[in-house]
């Protein structure tokens, strides 16, 4: 028997059995696999409920269809965990499941909107720097209070135009902060394509900066 949506998200918000806690993600997901125990899968959702559900939200930009995404991954490490290779990491496969969840539904909904990776890029990359700080900067301390709300928009929706590919890299890496390896797991590209994506995508988004701030003013 499937797990219920109901399941995937804890409403309630009530911890799992404690003889779980200290199980690691991989024995958790072999218990459930091998027996069917619900304890194991629902420890699984409540360590990772959070992560996956901000993760989907920040890359869909809608938060109805980031419920979706949840709800599909997690049905998703139900019906595929026979699948699981022995030897594998559990977080970045639960990524690369949220990835192709999100992006399934994004095409479903028509809402995907391709953008060109053609262009031309900058070479000043001296300046990609103050651009990281912005994409990584997520506590709200004194810096977050100083930028202005429509500088920190901007940022989001300049991100969320990026390219697929592009886009996919800069949330899994700067925002929900998997290392390189994990990304490219999660992904399934090479680690050398991950480092790639994100060096073209902070060119794109510090070109972007720069055309905006360089508009002439009209007096």
């Amino acid at each position: 028997m499937s797990p219920s949506a109901s399941t995937a998200r804890n409403v309630s918000g009530d911890t799992p059995e404690p003889d779980r806690l200290n199980d690691s993600d991989e024995s958790l997901l072999a218990t459930y696999c091998m027996t069917g125990e619900m304890d194991a899968y629902e420890q699984l959702v409540h360590r990772y409920e959070r992560e996956i559900y901000s993760y989907l939200r920040r890359f869909l930009g809608d938060a109805d269809m980031a419920e979706d995404a949840f709800q599909g991954t997690f049905l998703q490490v139900h019906l595929k965990c026979g699948q699981f290779q022995e030897g594998r990491r559990f977080r970045p496969w639960l990524y690369s499941i949220a990835t192709n969840q999100a992006i399934d539904l994004q095409r479903r909904n028509k809402r995907h909107k391709a953008v060109s990776l053609d262009g031309g890029r900058t070479t000043e990359e001296d300046e990609l720097g103050s651009l990281v700080d912005l994409l990584v900067n997520k506590d709200p301390g004194p810096v977050a209070h100083l930028e202005s709300s429509e500088r920190r928009q901007w940022i989001r929706d300049a991100v969320s135009r990026l390219p697929e590919t592009l886009r996919s890299a800069v949330t899994l890496v700067y925002y929900q902060g998997l290392k390189y390896r994990e990304a490219a797991e999660a992904l399934d590209v090479p680690v050398g394509t991950v480092k790639s994506r994100l060096h073209s995508a902070l060119l794109k988004l510090n070109q972007a900066w720069h055309d905006k701030n360089s508009q002439p003013v009209v007096e």
